[in-house]
């Protein structure tokens, strides 16, 4: 759709057309600037894919092949954990696993099916590979897969990673994400309003019961942050959803510091019988 831009019937006083020149130039002379930087940098740097590294015609997009390996989640899905499925049984449907192990928060939205393809190699390579550039493209994704939640957040809560872990990656991916979502969202990010005050050990390979007692405690909202959750409607943003234990210790912290809802984005999740580590 076309952007109509609104022009004055009237002209400019003389006074505003001076004041507001340099402005104009100067904007335009940074955009030339910032065009002409894009296009060096697409010849020096030619852009390639995000999961497999082949051309692309844009910067932070994914080739044609890996595109279609992709399984974007998109309605019909369970209204409650956002799980996929194959056929529509109408508005409001939820899954089997939302109503008999309801989770703690009130709804959950991912942008596509962890799988062993261009989804997992994003995922793993934002979180172990130093590739914190992908949180730009990743989020912006999420943005519009939660575009439902964003519309009524305050704010977005990033799962925070215990100290240790963090010196020794030295980022938190789910950060990185939740900025994104806010730049592409206007929603605000509140990094410090989460804390986690246990070292657990890695979920990968535990069963459903092992990972929430591993969990379990493993959140807290300190004091002075709690007038930043109490009666807010919060987002809570990670990279991968898969038994819904971490996000789900996460959200009862939340609540119990008073926090009006709480729902939940990634960027993937795993659905039933895949069975792969993460």
């Amino acid at each position: 759709m076309p952007t109509e831009i609104a022009t004055d019937t009237e002209p400019l006083a003389a006074s505003e057309a001076v004041n507001r020149q340099p402005g104009a130039a100067i904007a335009s002379a940074r955009a030339i600037v910032r065009r002409c930087v894009r296009v060096a940098l697409d010849v020096v740097y030619p852009p390639t894919c995000l999961a497999c590294s082949a051309p692309t015609a844009a910067v932070g997009t994914l080739c044609s092949i890996c595109w279609r390996k992709v399984r974007f989640i998109e309605r019909p899905y369970c209204e409650r954990l956002g799980i996929p499925f194959a056929q529509d049984g109408g508005p409001e449907l939820l899954s089997p696993e939302a109503v008999v192990n309801p989770p703690v928060f009130h709804r959950a939205r991912a942008v596509a099916v962890f799988d062993d393809g261009p989804v997992r190699e994003l995922v793993h390579r934002l979180k172990y590979g130093d590739r914190l550039e992908l949180a730009r493209p990743m989020g912006r994704w999420m943005a519009r897969a939660g575009a439902d939640l964003l519309k009524d957040a305050d704010v977005l809560v990033p799962v925070p990673l215990h100290r240790l872990r963090l010196w020794s990656r030295r980022f938190n991916q789910a950060g990185a994400l939740a900025h994104s979502i806010s730049k592409a969202s206007h929603v605000p990010v509140e990094s410090f309003a989460l804390h986690r005050i246990k070292a657990t050990p890695p979920q990968v390979r535990l069963t459903r019961t092992q990972r929430a007692e591993n969990v379990q405690g493993a959140f807290r909202v300190p004091d002075e942050m709690r007038p930043r959750v109490h009666d807010r409607r919060i987002v809570l943003v990670d990279d991968v959803l898969t038994s819904g234990a971490t996000l789900n210790a996460a959200a009862r912290a939340l609540s119990r510091a008073g926090a009006r809802s709480i729902d939940v984005l990634v960027f993937a999740r795993v659905v039933a019988g895949q069975g792969l580590p993460i």
